[in-house]
Protein backbone atom coordinates (compact mmCIF):
# COMPACT_ATOMS: atom_id res chain seq x y z
CA UNK A 1 0.00 0.00 0.00
CA UNK A 2 1.58 3.52 -1.03
CA UNK A 3 1.87 6.33 1.35
CA UNK A 4 -1.03 8.44 2.31
CA UNK A 5 -0.59 11.88 1.05
CA UNK A 6 -1.02 14.09 4.66
CA UNK A 7 -2.14 18.06 4.03
CA UNK A 8 -0.03 20.43 6.04
CA UNK A 9 -1.60 21.23 9.06
CA UNK A 10 -2.00 24.49 10.76
CA UNK A 11 1.29 23.92 12.83
CA UNK A 12 3.28 23.43 10.19
CA UNK A 13 2.31 26.59 8.12
CA UNK A 14 2.73 28.66 11.55
CA UNK A 15 6.76 27.05 11.78
CA UNK A 16 7.17 27.99 7.80
CA UNK A 17 5.88 31.38 8.10
CA UNK A 18 8.25 31.19 11.45
CA UNK A 19 11.40 30.02 9.50
CA UNK A 20 10.63 32.89 7.00
CA UNK A 21 10.43 35.43 9.47
CA UNK A 22 13.25 34.54 10.99
CA UNK A 23 15.16 34.42 8.01
CA UNK A 24 14.13 38.05 6.65
CA UNK A 25 15.01 39.11 9.94
CA UNK A 26 17.89 37.80 10.88
CA UNK A 27 19.05 39.19 6.69
CA UNK A 28 18.40 42.51 8.20
CA UNK A 29 19.76 42.12 11.94
CA UNK A 30 23.35 40.51 10.53
CA UNK A 31 25.10 44.09 10.03
CA UNK A 32 23.90 44.27 14.07
CA UNK A 33 25.42 41.15 15.32
CA UNK A 34 28.61 42.22 13.64
CA UNK A 35 29.03 45.42 15.43
CA UNK A 36 27.88 43.24 18.78
CA UNK A 37 30.88 41.22 17.89
CA UNK A 38 33.26 43.69 16.75
CA UNK A 39 32.00 45.49 20.15
CA UNK A 40 32.08 42.13 22.49
CA UNK A 41 35.95 41.47 21.06
CA UNK A 42 37.50 45.12 20.83
CA UNK A 43 35.76 46.59 22.83
CA UNK A 44 32.68 49.01 22.38
CA UNK A 45 35.28 52.11 22.43
CA UNK A 46 37.23 51.13 19.63
CA UNK A 47 34.40 50.78 17.42
CA UNK A 48 33.34 54.18 18.46
CA UNK A 49 36.21 55.96 18.21
CA UNK A 50 36.07 54.40 14.29
CA UNK A 51 32.65 55.84 13.63
CA UNK A 52 33.67 59.09 14.79
CA UNK A 53 37.20 59.59 12.94
CA UNK A 54 36.55 57.58 9.87
CA UNK A 55 32.50 58.24 9.35
CA UNK A 56 31.94 61.78 10.43
CA UNK A 57 35.56 63.67 10.24
CA UNK A 58 37.16 61.57 6.88
CA UNK A 59 33.69 60.45 5.31
CA UNK A 60 31.14 63.21 6.00
CA UNK A 61 33.79 66.10 6.42
CA UNK A 62 36.07 64.69 3.76
CA UNK A 63 32.91 65.06 1.09
CA UNK A 64 31.54 68.25 2.52
CA UNK A 65 35.49 69.23 1.92
CA UNK A 66 36.33 67.61 -1.39
CA UNK A 67 32.87 69.44 -3.14
CA UNK A 68 33.39 72.86 -1.50
CA UNK A 69 37.23 73.20 -2.02
CA UNK A 70 36.67 72.50 -5.54
CA UNK A 71 34.04 74.78 -6.42
CA UNK A 72 36.10 77.24 -3.63
CA UNK A 73 39.21 77.58 -5.86
CA UNK A 74 36.90 77.34 -9.35
CA UNK A 75 34.95 80.05 -8.07
CA UNK A 76 36.31 82.17 -5.97
CA UNK A 77 39.96 81.52 -6.24
CA UNK A 78 39.52 81.25 -10.20
CA UNK A 79 42.51 78.79 -10.92
CA UNK A 80 43.22 76.62 -13.92
CA UNK A 81 42.41 73.06 -13.57
CA UNK A 82 46.28 72.32 -13.72
CA UNK A 83 46.77 74.27 -11.01
CA UNK A 84 44.00 72.89 -8.95
CA UNK A 85 45.60 69.62 -9.17
CA UNK A 86 48.50 70.66 -7.91
CA UNK A 87 47.08 72.62 -4.88
CA UNK A 88 44.80 69.64 -4.16
CA UNK A 89 48.48 67.35 -4.06
CA UNK A 90 50.05 70.63 -1.62
CA UNK A 91 47.06 70.41 0.80
CA UNK A 92 47.51 66.44 1.61
CA UNK A 93 51.18 66.88 2.43
CA UNK A 94 50.24 66.53 6.04
CA UNK A 95 49.13 62.84 5.17
CA UNK A 96 52.85 62.06 3.68
CA UNK A 97 54.64 62.84 7.38
CA UNK A 98 52.17 61.14 8.59
CA UNK A 99 55.36 59.31 10.51
CA UNK A 100 56.06 62.20 12.71
CA UNK A 101 52.20 62.33 14.17
CA UNK A 102 53.06 58.14 14.82
CA UNK A 103 55.90 59.67 16.30
CA UNK A 104 54.57 62.22 18.15
CA UNK A 105 52.56 60.27 19.39
CA UNK A 106 53.95 56.97 20.67
CA UNK A 107 57.29 58.47 22.12
CA UNK A 108 56.16 62.24 23.64
CA UNK A 109 53.65 62.18 25.82
CA UNK A 110 51.95 65.31 27.24
CA UNK A 111 51.40 65.90 30.80
CA UNK A 112 51.65 61.96 31.36
CA UNK A 113 48.86 61.28 28.74
CA UNK A 114 49.68 59.58 25.27
CA UNK A 115 47.29 60.43 23.06
CA UNK A 116 44.36 62.30 24.46
CA UNK A 117 46.07 66.02 23.61
CA UNK A 118 46.97 65.04 20.02
CA UNK A 119 43.40 64.45 19.57
CA UNK A 120 43.21 67.95 21.39
CA UNK A 121 45.37 70.00 19.32
CA UNK A 122 43.78 68.14 16.08
CA UNK A 123 40.18 69.12 16.75
CA UNK A 124 41.42 72.71 17.98
CA UNK A 125 43.74 73.11 14.79
CA UNK A 126 40.46 71.73 12.62
CA UNK A 127 38.16 74.21 14.22
CA UNK A 128 40.97 77.12 14.24
CA UNK A 129 41.96 76.80 10.23
CA UNK A 130 37.74 76.12 8.97
CA UNK A 131 36.57 79.05 11.22
CA UNK A 132 39.33 81.19 9.03
CA UNK A 133 38.43 80.06 5.93
CA UNK A 134 34.94 80.59 6.18
CA UNK A 135 35.49 84.33 7.86
CA UNK A 136 37.68 85.98 5.55
CA UNK A 137 36.94 86.98 1.93
CA UNK A 138 39.33 87.59 -1.06
CA UNK A 139 42.14 85.71 1.00
CA UNK A 140 45.30 85.12 -1.41
CA UNK A 141 46.09 81.72 -2.45
CA UNK A 142 49.24 81.10 -0.34
CA UNK A 143 47.01 81.89 2.73
CA UNK A 144 43.71 79.82 2.18
CA UNK A 145 46.08 76.66 1.24
CA UNK A 146 47.87 77.44 4.44
CA UNK A 147 44.61 77.06 6.14
CA UNK A 148 43.33 74.20 3.82
CA UNK A 149 46.95 72.38 4.83
CA UNK A 150 46.29 73.22 8.46
CA UNK A 151 42.85 71.49 8.36
CA UNK A 152 44.46 68.92 6.33
CA UNK A 153 46.58 68.39 8.86
CA UNK A 154 44.08 68.10 11.68
CA UNK A 155 42.39 65.14 9.91
CA UNK A 156 45.74 63.59 9.36
CA UNK A 157 46.83 63.83 12.82
CA UNK A 158 43.29 62.25 14.14
CA UNK A 159 43.27 59.46 11.61
CA UNK A 160 46.83 58.26 12.96
CA UNK A 161 45.60 57.43 16.15
CA UNK A 162 42.72 55.51 15.07
CA UNK A 163 44.89 53.80 12.47
CA UNK A 164 47.22 52.96 15.61
CA UNK A 165 44.90 51.55 17.37
CA UNK A 166 43.32 49.35 14.39
CA UNK A 167 46.98 48.12 13.58
CA UNK A 168 47.24 46.98 17.34
CA UNK A 169 44.45 45.39 17.72
CA UNK A 170 45.07 43.95 14.03
CA UNK A 171 48.00 42.14 15.87
CA UNK A 172 46.54 41.30 18.85
CA UNK A 173 43.12 39.72 16.89
CA UNK A 174 44.78 38.72 13.10
CA UNK A 175 40.98 36.80 12.58
CA UNK A 176 39.49 39.84 12.67
CA UNK A 177 41.80 42.45 10.46
CA UNK A 178 39.65 42.27 7.67
CA UNK A 179 36.24 43.16 9.91
CA UNK A 180 38.22 46.49 11.52
CA UNK A 181 39.29 47.59 7.89
CA UNK A 182 35.59 46.83 6.47
CA UNK A 183 34.20 48.89 9.84
CA UNK A 184 36.47 51.54 8.65
CA UNK A 185 35.89 51.45 5.07
CA UNK A 186 31.92 51.26 5.71
CA UNK A 187 31.98 54.25 7.97
CA UNK A 188 33.76 56.27 5.71
CA UNK A 189 31.91 54.95 3.20
CA UNK A 190 28.38 55.92 5.09
CA UNK A 191 29.78 59.11 5.97
CA UNK A 192 30.68 59.56 2.55
CA UNK A 193 27.46 59.17 1.01
CA UNK A 194 25.38 61.42 3.51
CA UNK A 195 28.12 64.32 3.47
CA UNK A 196 27.62 64.22 -1.12
CA UNK A 197 23.95 64.15 -0.49
CA UNK A 198 24.22 66.88 1.11
CA UNK A 199 27.13 68.93 -0.26
CA UNK A 200 25.98 70.53 -3.60
CA UNK A 201 22.70 71.69 -1.59
CA UNK A 202 24.98 73.63 1.41
CA UNK A 203 27.61 74.88 -1.87
CA UNK A 204 24.54 76.63 -3.61
CA UNK A 205 23.24 77.69 -0.67
CA UNK A 206 25.59 79.14 1.29
CA UNK A 207 28.46 78.76 -0.78
CA UNK A 208 32.25 77.13 -0.76
CA UNK A 209 32.87 78.96 2.41
CA UNK A 210 29.92 78.64 4.11
CA UNK A 211 30.57 74.61 3.80
CA UNK A 212 33.83 75.32 5.37
CA UNK A 213 32.01 77.07 8.38
CA UNK A 214 30.02 73.79 8.76
CA UNK A 215 33.20 71.95 8.87
CA UNK A 216 33.71 73.09 12.39
CA UNK A 217 31.34 70.76 13.58
CA UNK A 218 33.55 67.59 12.82
CA UNK A 219 36.25 69.31 14.00
CA UNK A 220 34.55 69.92 17.39
CA UNK A 221 33.62 65.98 17.30
CA UNK A 222 37.31 64.68 17.63
CA UNK A 223 37.96 67.36 20.26
CA UNK A 224 35.25 65.09 21.95
CA UNK A 225 37.11 62.27 21.44
CA UNK A 226 40.19 63.87 23.03
CA UNK A 227 37.75 64.57 26.28
CA UNK A 228 36.51 61.37 26.40
CA UNK A 229 39.57 59.27 25.67
CA UNK A 230 40.31 57.32 28.74
CA UNK A 231 43.82 56.50 29.56
CA UNK A 232 46.43 56.18 31.93
CA UNK A 233 48.16 59.04 33.31
CA UNK A 234 52.05 58.19 33.49
CA UNK A 235 53.08 59.70 37.13
CA UNK A 236 56.58 60.11 36.11
CA UNK A 237 57.92 60.43 32.47
CA UNK A 238 61.91 61.08 31.68
CA UNK A 239 61.13 63.52 28.65
CA UNK A 240 65.61 63.44 28.31
CA UNK A 241 65.02 59.64 26.90
CA UNK A 242 62.68 60.73 24.29
CA UNK A 243 65.44 61.23 21.87
CA UNK A 244 66.56 57.85 22.80
CA UNK A 245 63.11 56.60 22.13
CA UNK A 246 62.90 58.06 18.39
CA UNK A 247 66.14 56.51 17.86
CA UNK A 248 64.68 52.59 18.81
CA UNK A 249 61.41 53.58 17.08
CA UNK A 250 63.58 54.43 13.86
CA UNK A 251 65.63 51.43 14.33
CA UNK A 252 63.01 49.32 14.98
CA UNK A 253 61.42 50.87 11.66
CA UNK A 254 64.57 50.42 9.51
CA UNK A 255 65.03 46.97 10.29
CA UNK A 256 61.27 45.98 9.26
CA UNK A 257 61.72 47.84 6.24
CA UNK A 258 64.54 46.22 4.70
CA UNK A 259 62.68 42.98 5.13
CA UNK A 260 61.97 42.46 1.93
CA UNK A 261 58.60 41.03 2.69
CA UNK A 262 58.06 44.43 3.79
CA UNK A 263 59.60 46.70 1.35
CA UNK A 264 58.65 44.96 -2.10
CA UNK A 265 54.59 45.30 -1.19
CA UNK A 266 55.31 49.11 -0.48
CA UNK A 267 57.26 49.85 -2.98
CA UNK A 268 54.18 48.07 -5.16
CA UNK A 269 51.99 50.17 -3.21
CA UNK A 270 53.43 53.75 -4.01
CA UNK A 271 53.71 52.78 -7.70
CA UNK A 272 50.57 51.67 -8.32
CA UNK A 273 48.91 54.79 -6.57
CA UNK A 274 51.64 57.17 -8.72
CA UNK A 275 51.02 55.37 -11.83
CA UNK A 276 47.03 55.76 -12.02
CA UNK A 277 47.23 60.03 -12.93
CA UNK A 278 44.67 61.30 -11.36
CA UNK A 279 43.22 64.34 -13.54
CA UNK A 280 39.65 64.90 -11.34
CA UNK A 281 40.20 68.23 -11.45
CA UNK A 282 40.37 68.49 -15.19
CA UNK A 283 36.82 66.44 -14.99
CA UNK A 284 35.65 68.56 -12.94
CA UNK A 285 36.12 71.64 -14.45
CA UNK A 286 35.00 69.70 -18.17
CA UNK A 287 31.53 68.77 -16.16
CA UNK A 288 30.90 72.01 -15.28
CA UNK A 289 32.31 74.84 -17.47
CA UNK A 290 32.71 72.92 -21.28
CA UNK A 291 30.41 74.03 -24.17
CA UNK A 292 31.00 70.50 -25.10
CA UNK A 293 30.31 69.11 -21.80
CA UNK A 294 27.26 68.49 -19.69
CA UNK A 295 27.49 72.06 -17.53
CA UNK A 296 25.92 70.39 -14.19
CA UNK A 297 24.75 72.31 -11.30
CA UNK A 298 26.51 72.42 -7.83
CA UNK A 299 22.95 69.71 -6.93
CA UNK A 300 23.98 67.77 -9.26
CA UNK A 301 27.43 67.45 -8.73
CA UNK A 302 26.93 66.01 -5.21
CA UNK A 303 24.43 63.61 -6.11
CA UNK A 304 26.42 62.28 -8.41
CA UNK A 305 29.24 62.07 -5.91
CA UNK A 306 26.43 60.49 -3.31
CA UNK A 307 25.56 57.62 -5.59
CA UNK A 308 29.21 57.35 -6.40
CA UNK A 309 29.88 56.86 -3.04
CA UNK A 310 26.98 54.31 -2.76
CA UNK A 311 29.10 52.18 -5.10
CA UNK A 312 32.10 52.69 -2.50
CA UNK A 313 29.76 51.22 0.15
CA UNK A 314 28.92 48.37 -1.82
CA UNK A 315 32.40 47.88 -2.86
CA UNK A 316 33.48 47.64 0.75
CA UNK A 317 30.38 45.15 1.73
CA UNK A 318 31.70 42.73 -1.35
CA UNK A 319 34.78 42.72 0.27
CA UNK A 320 33.81 41.73 3.35
CA UNK A 321 31.17 39.16 2.71
CA UNK A 322 32.61 37.52 -0.58
CA UNK A 323 36.55 38.58 -0.97
CA UNK A 324 38.46 39.53 2.70
CA UNK A 325 39.70 35.59 2.53
CA UNK A 326 41.09 35.68 -1.30
CA UNK A 327 45.30 35.86 -1.42
CA UNK A 328 46.09 39.31 -1.96
CA UNK A 329 48.25 39.45 -5.53
CA UNK A 330 44.62 37.26 -7.07
CA UNK A 331 42.39 40.32 -5.48
CA UNK A 332 44.61 43.03 -6.32
CA UNK A 333 44.94 41.27 -10.18
CA UNK A 334 41.71 41.45 -10.77
CA UNK A 335 40.78 44.68 -9.41
CA UNK A 336 43.54 46.27 -11.31
CA UNK A 337 41.87 45.24 -14.24
CA UNK A 338 38.92 46.08 -13.54
CA UNK A 339 40.04 49.69 -12.67
CA UNK A 340 41.43 49.74 -16.48
CA UNK A 341 38.40 49.35 -18.17
CA UNK A 342 36.39 51.50 -15.91
CA UNK A 343 38.83 54.59 -17.12
CA UNK A 344 37.34 53.86 -20.70
CA UNK A 345 34.05 54.89 -19.39
CA UNK A 346 35.76 58.61 -19.05
CA UNK A 347 37.15 58.41 -22.08
CA UNK A 348 33.44 57.53 -23.81
CA UNK A 349 31.91 60.06 -21.54
CA UNK A 350 34.42 62.45 -22.78
CA UNK A 351 33.81 61.82 -26.63
CA UNK A 352 30.15 61.69 -25.98
CA UNK A 353 29.75 58.34 -27.25
CA UNK A 354 27.06 58.25 -24.14
CA UNK A 355 24.74 60.59 -26.67
CA UNK A 356 25.44 58.60 -29.63
CA UNK A 357 24.11 55.33 -28.22
CA UNK A 358 21.02 57.72 -26.13
CA UNK A 359 22.40 57.19 -22.95
CA UNK A 360 21.78 60.32 -21.51
CA UNK A 361 24.95 62.44 -19.24
CA UNK A 362 23.35 62.43 -15.84
CA UNK A 363 22.37 58.24 -16.01
CA UNK A 364 25.86 57.66 -18.07
CA UNK A 365 27.95 59.45 -15.22
CA UNK A 366 25.92 58.26 -12.25
CA UNK A 367 26.84 54.95 -13.45
CA UNK A 368 30.61 55.25 -14.26
CA UNK A 369 30.90 57.46 -10.72
CA UNK A 370 29.59 54.01 -8.90
CA UNK A 371 31.49 51.46 -10.83
CA UNK A 372 34.58 53.23 -10.17
CA UNK A 373 34.08 54.28 -6.52
CA UNK A 374 33.00 50.01 -6.16
CA UNK A 375 36.08 49.44 -8.14
CA UNK A 376 38.44 51.69 -6.43
CA UNK A 377 37.04 50.50 -3.03
CA UNK A 378 37.84 46.80 -3.76
CA UNK A 379 41.82 47.75 -4.75
CA UNK A 380 42.22 49.97 -1.56
CA UNK A 381 40.95 47.21 0.90
CA UNK A 382 43.23 44.58 0.30
CA UNK A 383 46.28 46.91 0.80
CA UNK A 384 44.83 48.48 4.12
CA UNK A 385 44.55 44.92 4.94
CA UNK A 386 48.31 43.52 3.75
CA UNK A 387 49.25 47.33 5.73
CA UNK A 388 47.76 46.12 8.63
CA UNK A 389 49.24 42.57 8.49
CA UNK A 390 53.16 44.32 7.76
CA UNK A 391 53.18 46.21 11.36
CA UNK A 392 55.11 44.51 13.97
CA UNK A 393 54.54 44.87 17.70
CA UNK A 394 55.54 47.50 19.81
CA UNK A 395 55.04 49.96 16.81
CA UNK A 396 51.96 49.82 15.15
CA UNK A 397 50.82 52.91 15.35
CA UNK A 398 54.16 54.50 13.46
CA UNK A 399 54.30 51.70 11.50
CA UNK A 400 50.88 51.84 9.89
CA UNK A 401 51.33 55.53 9.69
CA UNK A 402 54.38 54.86 7.57
CA UNK A 403 52.98 52.68 5.81
CA UNK A 404 50.10 54.97 4.81
CA UNK A 405 52.57 57.66 4.04
CA UNK A 406 54.07 55.74 1.35
CA UNK A 407 50.36 55.37 -0.53
CA UNK A 408 49.63 59.16 0.45
CA UNK A 409 52.99 60.06 -1.67
CA UNK A 410 51.65 57.73 -4.58
CA UNK A 411 48.65 59.79 -4.60
CA UNK A 412 50.50 63.03 -4.22
CA UNK A 413 52.73 61.74 -7.33
CA UNK A 414 49.73 60.84 -8.70
CA UNK A 415 48.07 64.13 -8.51
CA UNK A 416 51.00 66.12 -9.62
CA UNK A 417 51.68 64.06 -12.90
CA UNK A 418 48.21 64.33 -13.84
CA UNK A 419 47.88 68.46 -13.14
CA UNK A 420 51.30 68.17 -15.54
CA UNK A 421 49.41 66.25 -18.03
CA UNK A 422 46.88 68.75 -18.18
CA UNK A 423 49.07 71.09 -18.15
CA UNK A 424 51.22 69.65 -21.22
CA UNK A 425 47.92 68.97 -23.12
CA UNK A 426 46.71 73.13 -22.44
CA UNK A 427 43.56 71.84 -21.21
CA UNK A 428 42.24 75.21 -19.01
CA UNK A 429 39.37 76.96 -17.72
CA UNK A 430 37.80 77.39 -21.56
CA UNK A 431 40.34 74.86 -23.55
CA UNK A 432 39.46 71.08 -23.39
CA UNK A 433 40.31 70.06 -26.92
CA UNK A 434 42.96 67.33 -25.65
CA UNK A 435 41.16 66.44 -22.52
CA UNK A 436 40.30 63.29 -24.24
CA UNK A 437 43.42 62.53 -25.02
CA UNK A 438 44.84 62.90 -21.30
CA UNK A 439 42.00 60.24 -20.06
CA UNK A 440 43.76 57.80 -22.93
CA UNK A 441 46.84 58.53 -21.47
CA UNK A 442 45.49 58.03 -18.05
CA UNK A 443 44.03 54.76 -18.92
CA UNK A 444 47.13 53.50 -20.55
CA UNK A 445 48.73 53.99 -17.33
CA UNK A 446 46.87 52.00 -15.13
CA UNK A 447 48.09 49.17 -16.93
CA UNK A 448 51.40 49.51 -15.32
CA UNK A 449 50.77 48.21 -11.88
CA UNK A 450 50.04 44.82 -13.70
CA UNK A 451 53.40 44.26 -14.34
CA UNK A 452 54.73 45.05 -10.80
CA UNK A 453 52.09 42.34 -9.15
CA UNK A 454 54.91 40.16 -8.16
CA UNK A 455 55.93 42.23 -5.77
CA UNK A 456 52.83 41.40 -3.48
CA UNK A 457 52.92 38.63 -1.36
CA UNK A 458 50.70 35.45 -2.52
CA UNK A 459 49.78 34.88 1.49
CA UNK A 460 45.99 35.18 2.16
CA UNK A 461 44.39 37.67 4.85
CA UNK A 462 44.80 35.31 7.61
CA UNK A 463 48.19 33.77 7.29
CA UNK A 464 51.45 35.56 8.75
CA UNK A 465 53.36 37.93 6.48
CA UNK A 466 56.18 38.79 8.83
CA UNK A 467 59.27 36.73 9.86
CA UNK A 468 59.89 35.94 13.57
CA UNK A 469 62.34 38.50 14.15
CA UNK A 470 60.22 41.39 13.02
CA UNK A 471 57.51 40.50 14.72
CA UNK A 472 58.76 39.97 17.89
CA UNK A 473 60.05 43.72 17.63
CA UNK A 474 58.84 45.95 20.97
CA UNK A 475 59.42 48.96 22.38
CA UNK A 476 60.00 49.41 25.85
CA UNK A 477 57.01 48.48 27.92
CA UNK A 478 55.90 51.94 29.13
CA UNK A 479 54.95 52.47 25.52
CA UNK A 480 53.46 49.12 24.89
CA UNK A 481 50.71 49.85 28.39
CA UNK A 482 50.12 53.49 26.84
CA UNK A 483 48.91 51.75 23.24
CA UNK A 484 46.20 49.74 25.26
CA UNK A 485 43.37 52.80 25.27
CA UNK A 486 39.83 52.75 25.71
CA UNK A 487 37.38 55.39 25.19
CA UNK A 488 35.08 55.61 27.82
CA UNK A 489 32.55 57.79 28.39
CA UNK A 490 32.98 60.25 31.59
CA UNK A 491 30.12 59.13 33.75
CA UNK A 492 31.35 55.77 32.55
CA UNK A 493 35.10 56.49 33.81
CA UNK A 494 35.38 54.09 36.93
CA UNK A 495 34.82 51.29 34.36
CA UNK A 496 37.56 49.26 34.97
CA UNK A 497 37.59 46.84 32.15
Amino acid sequence: MGEEETLPTHKDEVQENEQLRNGVFSCFCTPFYWFRMLERKLHWSFVFGVMIVYGISQGLGGALARVGTEYYMKDVQKVQPSEAQIYSGITSIPWIVKPLWGLLTDVVPISGYQRRPYFVFAGFLGIISMLFLSLHKDLHIVIALLSLTAASASVAIADVTVDACVAQKSGTHPALAADMQSLCALSSSIGSLVGFSLSGIFVHLIGPQGVYGLLTIPAVLVLCVGLLLKEPRASVFAYEQINQNFLNAGKAMWKTLKCPDVWRPCLYMYLSFSLSLNISEGMFYWVTDSEAGPSFSKEIIGYIMAIGSIGSLLGAILYQYGLKDYPFRDLLFWAQILFCLSGMLDLALVLRWNLKLGIPDYFFVVIDASVSQLIGRLKWMPLLVLSSRLCPAGIEGTFFALLMSIDNAGLLTSSWLGGLLLHVLNVTRTEFDMFWLAVLIRNLFRISPLFLLFLVPRADPNSSILPDEVMNLKQDSETDESDNVELVALVDSTDGR
